[in-house]
């Protein structure tokens, strides 16, 4: 567990690393299995206040033309008037409003969620992973994360039913982050 006096020193500016940080997701299909799938470009920052966590900020922007669920196919169809639309909704983003500590590592923080031009409150459980130097010098942070949305409240609705009843896509979504983020100077 780190300390208060521990996290003061995290204080600070941070940039998110796309080569160490993984947004993903989970959708069931068919009712039966999960697809996996996360999204390849994205940027994001965080602002860390170890001594009032709760003054904490983030940012997230993803392109939504980077999802990659290891289907060729899917992800065109993700891509499509269907669901995503990214010929006309190329980004997703969240800004946060409030951040949490909860006690011991783990947070919570809350912010807005735009999908499809549609922006409703998120709400991320967060761990903190610890802090660390890395052999460049870089000083980074680490979380991990998890959230639960419901698709159909940001406007994607597209489905099919199967003969054995239900559908093809479930409507909850579940969201992972694995956050790496280096401290700017």
């Amino acid at each position: 567990m780190t300390t208060t006096s521990d996290l003061a020193t995290l204080t600070g500016a941070y940039t998110i690393d796309p080569a160490h940080t993984t947004i993903g997701f989970t959708a069931r299909h068919a009712m039966v299995t999960n697809v996996k799938g996360k999204f390849l470009d994205f940027s994001g920052s965080l602002h860390l206040d170890g001594t009032d966590p709760g003054r904490s900020t983030a940012t997230l922007d993803i392109t939504m033309d980077s999802i990659d669920t290891g289907n060729a196919d899917r992800d065109g169809h993700l891509k499509s008037a269907d669901f995503f639309r990214t010929d006309e909704f190329p980004k997703m983003t969240f800004r946060s409003t409030a951040a949490q500590a909860l006690g011991g590592d783990d947070y919570r923080i809350t912010g807005d969620l735009t999908i499809l031009g549609t922006t409703r409150p998120l709400t991320i459980d967060l761990e903190f992973n610890g802090a660390a130097k890395d052999p460049f010098g870089n000083e980074r942070v680490g979380f991990e994360g998890k959230a639960e949305i419901k698709r159909s409240e940001w406007g994607l609705t597209w489905n099919a039913a199967l003969e054995t009843g239900g559908v093809l896509v479930s409507d909850k979504i579940k969201l992972n982050f694995d956050i790496s983020a280096i401290k700017q100077a």
